[in-house]
């Protein structure tokens, strides 16, 4: 076998070996188009956990003058509530985590104030995974005031703001759970 021959089939070979390692390394869950970006913050998953039961607990106004701590973001499973949505909401402040990302790994903290059955204020103190998480997380939080306050909570839902589908899909979950945590049973 000549050099060249020789030199052919090694190159054939490695080829096919790197085919072969390459073809393995696809994942089996799609990605949205619109998700461009990828990397790594550097942030565990349990830290952003840890800082988010650490963040400002809120307080329900409600007509009794108790007031109750509303957090949801000590609960881990905190987008579900066992309470139904009456339509027809307390006054006070609710704050709910919401989790999204293809394992969750992505988290929001929602705090809303709630008067006469609209949202008076909200803030959204994001939890990324990622850098491009953050930046989405950040244009999402610079956003939504202005999509939600003076509107009513009842049926209230955000399209795609800022670029940011992921994090408006668990906004819109964390405003499901805030209307069952504000209705009046």
């Amino acid at each position: 076998m000549s050099t060249a021959q020789s030199n052919a089939v090694k190159v054939i070979a490695l080829s096919a070996a790197s085919i072969a390692l390459l073809s393995a390394c696809g994942e089996p869950k799609a990605t949205p188009m619109d998700d461009e970006y990828a990397g790594n913050s550097g942030e565990s998953v349990q830290s952003q956990e840890e800082k988010s039961k650490t963040d400002g607990k809120a307080a329900d106004n409600t007509a009794g003058g108790d007031a109750t701590t509303k957090n949801h973001a000590d609960d881990a499973n905190s987008t579900t509530s066992s309470k139904q949505d009456t339509g027809n909401y307390a006054d006070g402040d609710y704050s709910i985590n919401g989790q999204y990302g293809p394992v969750g790994e992505d988290t929001i903290d929602v705090h809303l104030t709630v008067k006469d059955q609209n949202v008076t204020a909200v803030e959204i103190v994001g939890h990324p995974f990622t850098s491009i998480s953050k930046k989405h997380q950040n244009d999402f939080a610079k956003a939504v005031p202005d999509a939600v306050v003076g509107k009513p909570l009842k049926d209230l839902k955000v399209d795609k703001l800022a670029g940011a589908s992921w994090t408006s899909e668990a906004f819109n979950k964390a405003l499901e759970v805030a209307r069952q945590e504000a209705s009046i049973q």
